[in-house]
């Protein structure tokens, strides 16, 4: 939501200014302390008293939304005000034009009386506005603060009276009566989930469906529900629905009128006196009555749509444990709620193409059959619905209704969006738009941010995350890093199905997400209704108007930028965010931007003058800057005052960085192609205390000085070669210095040309915080690796080019964390290994070892591992990867996984496939690729 990103980010540059040694001189610190207390207070009010849980009427949601928008700008207005101040002031020309130019700047700042008075005028009328907004949001803390009293109340006594026709007592009705749907693709689950009701073990047992809203959670349920074997099986049955707003009162009478009608065949007038007489009971004695109806039976009971645990550790005592095979489904899109059951969960994925098409097709077609010639058009339509089954149902139940012409469904399939909308009142929107609602604030800003990301864009979670802390969406706390914070988020995101995992890292975390459609949609549409974020095309100069992010989209790659676009974005002073793809932007230049992505221009200078940057992300450079072979970053860097990443691998040539960035004690990550840092200047004790991220440098000396420098270092790439002098003794660069480094975790080392295997082994030193290493050409000897086997925290390795000689006796005992080892381009012949060397190996992954006899068997044996890649090696070590397999198989170890490919190389793939057949192997668990 706009009005919890806005606080965030305004909190987060006041604490940044207060930090900082010159820039707070300029500012009244009672009246910052001030703010600060009003941001507080606005924050804990967004955060616990405007979610969706607390709103009723629409007028009640028209107020909230009024009031939200309220806050969110005057928090604007606020951080207007600060930034185009801070900018003033560090832009103000110098009478000096020494190195000291900030400095010197800075220090006129507290000398600038009327730019200081006038600060503190508009401050003060943005505390006025503030303090009507505050009392607004006291009396709606007052109500929902007694609406909450009078609930606890009702609950203690239990006597709470609804009507007897509640919605929700009847939706639950509603959802079941709906009828049987399509079971396309389900049959798998269906099967597995028949299985778990029926089979033998007596305890209660709770099976939690999992899975994205529309995905089929309640389909399958239903299905199951009225399957004939599981109507005979259970004495009872019950479907209840749950809902976000849970009230156990009215779960409790779904549950006994479900149970009575079930047992009973009663007509709507019994019903109707056994709902009024349960709405007579306290809630006390409904549970017991529920407890004394279920006990000796065996039953089944539906709890559909569970959005957290705390309904369950409410209402579960009312479920008895008759020992006798009961169960109870529960759907939900939360693992978190999935997990809490502790037993295994069944989780829905997205149908592929072909159960994609088998439901559209039954959908809309009589008998099933598409005709040839609308083929083309719908598949094109099911594609776009990426495997969702409510998406496919809609649009399926629309088409189904409408002409069977090619022109028209050539039309549906380019209005995808906006049909999916408004077909079936909305139900797409709706559906997904819960999840949405019941987000906490924290997360809210951080999904709707998705839509800034191209559609079926994989996303990098690395960027993800450092973009949403410069736009300053991450609350701090005193135990994590802002990153960390972050990766928290992506858990709670993917453990909600609203976002979806791409690829893991070696460690298990996620690597690379991406977002379905239909959710991005949402998030481009709520985004642009909170004026969150503007999503724009070049020709559409007038959306630009007073919006803080813009999204610059091209409809094809010739589309050229349109300078009245740029002239005027150039008139408007509030942007923070451009994001683009490709294109000369230096002719606008919002001067209050904080996050710049995609840019491409002959000089890149100007950016530095773009003094209120957080993120910078220059990576679209076709050619050398100027034609240089190196290019020198300018001193004004360092005016940056806030820079937090710097991502500069758009400039193809060497960088040549001024002692200044030294300066920038603000700095997060650095990215460039290749960066050359001076030594950190003996007279300047800065310490770069927030920096995590550096790569990729070049020829670097890590003296004492440096290192003590950058202490919270995580992530370090470092290349050394093309050296100005042909003698090099590695002591000179000082890597012996590495583990002074006590937060380093991920290490590159990249050396480049010849390299003395002898002198570099005696100069490598690590720290033990180090979980990944990777050498790139590091001539070093098989044996000389025991220095990283003795690395206590090492999870991953990856040798290439690296590893000298054709034999590798790794000793025992080492290497007792690893998890991921990959070799790739070496002369290794025999290699010697089992469960003693590698004890916690979990991936195994060889790429292009041409001379390698065989993978050793004792591989096989250790218990951990779970996958073998072998890429383009050698046609007798992939057989023996098979080998392995077999042989785990035949023990019953049914997890272990053996990729082979042979890309680009079809003889060795031929010859390969051959030997399977004369020596008989084969896997269930074998991938052969490159056929």
């Amino acid at each position: 939501m706009a009005a919890y990103a806005a606080l965030g980010s305004l909190i987060n540059n006041i604490e940044q200014i207060q930090n900082h040694p010159r820039l707070s001189t300029s500012f009244d610190r009672n009246q910052i302390k001030s703010l600060l207390q009003m941001l507080d207070f606005l924050l804990d009010f967004i955060e616990n008293y405007t979610t969706t849980s607390y709103r009723g009427s629409k007028d009640e949601e028209l107020y909230y939304y009024v009031l939200e928008r309220q806050i969110a700008s005057a928090a604007h207005a606020a951080e207007d005000v600060i930034e185009s101040h801070i900018v003033d002031q560090i832009l103000s020309p110098s009478s000096d034009e020494g190195s000291s130019f900030l400095v010197k700047v800075l220090e006129k700042m507290q000398l600038r009386k009327p730019c200081a008075l006038r600060l503190k005028l508009h401050l003060r009328k943005i505390l006025k506005d503030m303090d009507s907004i505050k009392e607004k949001a006291i009396k709606v803390k007052e109500e929902r603060q007694f609406e909450r009293a009078i609930k606890v109340k009702e609950e203690e006594r239990g006597c709470r009276v609804e009507s007897p026709n509640s919605s929700m007592a009847t939706s639950s009705q509603r959802t079941h009566s709906a009828g049987k749907s399509n079971m396309v693709g389900f049959n798998g689950y269906l099967t597995h989930l028949l299985e778990e009701l029926t089979g033998h073990q007596s305890d209660r047992k709770i099976i939690p469906i999992v899975g994205m809203g529309g995905i089929g959670k309640t389909t399958l349920a239903r299905n199951t529900y009225d399957n004939l074997l599981v109507v005979h099986h259970f004495d009872v049955r019950a479907w209840v629905r749950v809902s976000q707003r849970y009230n156990v009162r009215r779960i409790l009478v779904q549950t006994l009128s479900c149970l009575g009608k079930s047992n009973v065949g009663m007509d709507e007038e019994t019903e109707h006196e056994l709902r009024k007489h349960l709405h007579e009971k306290t809630e006390n004695e409904l549970g017991e009555q529920l407890h004394k109806t279920l006990s000796g039976m065996r039953y089944l009971i539906i709890l559909d749509d569970m959005w957290s645990t705390d309904v369950w550790d409410e209402i579960k005592f009312f479920f008895p444990n008759n020992c006798n095979r009961s169960r109870i489904i529960v759907t939900t899109r939360m693992h978190i709620v999935a997990d809490h059951f502790g037993s295994t969960r069944l989780a829905l994925k997205f149908l592929d193409d072909f159960h994609s098409w088998q439901l559209f097709c039954e959908k809309v077609f009589l008998e099933g059959i598409c005709p040839p010639e609308l083929e083309k058009s719908g598949r094109k339509i099911v594609k776009r619905c990426q495997g969702l089954p409510l998406a496919i149902v809609v649009i399926g139940g629309l088409l189904a209704k409408s002409s069977m012409t090619e022109d028209q469904w050539k039309n549906v399939g380019k209005d995808m969006r906006s049909i999916l909308k408004t077909a079936e009142d909305n139900r797409c929107s709706k559906l997904l738009t819960l999840s949405y609602s019941h987000l906490p604030a924290c997360l809210k800003p951080c999904f709707l941010y998705m839509g800034t990301f191209p559609e079926d864009d994989v996303i990098r979670v690395s960027r993800l995350i450092r973009l949403w802390v410069a736009e300053g969406f991450i609350k701090p706390n005193k135990v994590e890093s802002l990153e960390e914070i972050g990766e928290g988020y992506i858990k709670d995101l993917v453990g909600r199905n609203l976002i979806s995992v791409h690829s893991l890292r070696w460690d298990g975390n996620v690597k690379t997400c991406y977002i379905h459609d239909l959710l991005r949609d949402l998030c481009v549409t709520v985004a642009e209704e909170e004026k969150f974020l503007c999503a724009t095309s070049l020709l559409d100069t007038q959306k630009v108007d007073k919006q803080r992010r813009i999204i610059i989209r091209r409809s094809t790659a010739e589309e050229k930028y349109n300078p009245h676009f740029f002239c005027s974005l150039k008139s408007k002073s509030l942007a923070r965010s451009l994001i683009c793809k490709g294109g000369d932007l230096l002719q606008a230049k919002p001067r209050l931007l904080r996050v710049l992505i995609e840019v491409y221009s002959e000089s890149i200078d100007d950016i530095f003058l773009q003094v209120n940057l957080r993120f910078l992300a220059h990576e679209s450079q076709k050619a050398p800057i100027g034609g240089r072979d190196t290019y020198h970053l300018p001193s004004s860097i360092s005016l940056l005052w806030n820079v937090q990443t710097l991502i500069m691998t758009g400039v193809v040539q060497e960088v040549v960085a001024p002692s200044q960035i030294w300066n920038m004690p603000q700095l997060r990550h650095l990215k460039f192609k290749s960066i050359s840092l001076p030594d950190p200047s003996p007279t300047d004790g800065s310490v770069l205390h927030n920096l995590q991220t550096l790569g990729n440098l070049h020829n670097f000396r890590f003296t004492e000085d440096a290192c003590k420098r950058i202490p919270n270092i995580k992530k370090l790439h470092v290349s050394y070669g093309e050296f100005s002098r042909e003698s090099v003794r590695w002591s000179d660069y000082c890597l012996h210095n590495l583990i002074l480094l006590e937060k380093l975790e991920y290490l590159h080392y990249h050396f480049i040309g010849h390299t003395s295997g002898v002198d570099l082994s005696r100069s490598l030193v690590f720290p033990g915080s180090l979980k990944k290493l990777t050498l790139v050409s590091c001539e070093l000897e098989w044996n000389d690796l025991t220095v990283f086997g003795r690395l206590p925290r090492l999870e991953a390795l990856k040798l290439r080019f690296s590893g000298s000689g054709p034999n590798w006796y790794p000793v025992k005992r080492q290497f007792f964390r690893l998890k991921y080892l990959q070799i790739y381009r070496c002369n290794l012949v025999c290699w010697n290994a089992d469960s003693s060397h590698f004890p916690a190996l979990e991936k195994l992954v060889l790429e292009h070892l041409d001379e390698l006899v065989e993978i050793p068997s004792g591989v096989g044996d250790i218990d951990t591992l779970e996958r073998i890649c072998v890429v383009n090696c050698s046609v007798s070590a992939a057989l023996s990867a098979v080998r392995i397999l077999e042989e785990q198989e035949s023990l019953g170890n049914q997890d272990l996984q053996v990729k082979v490919d042979f890309h680009h190389n079809k003889p060795k793939l031929e010859e390969f496939m051959e030997q399977l057949e004369v020596e008989g192997l084969s896997g269930t668990n074998v991938q052969i690729e490159g056929r």
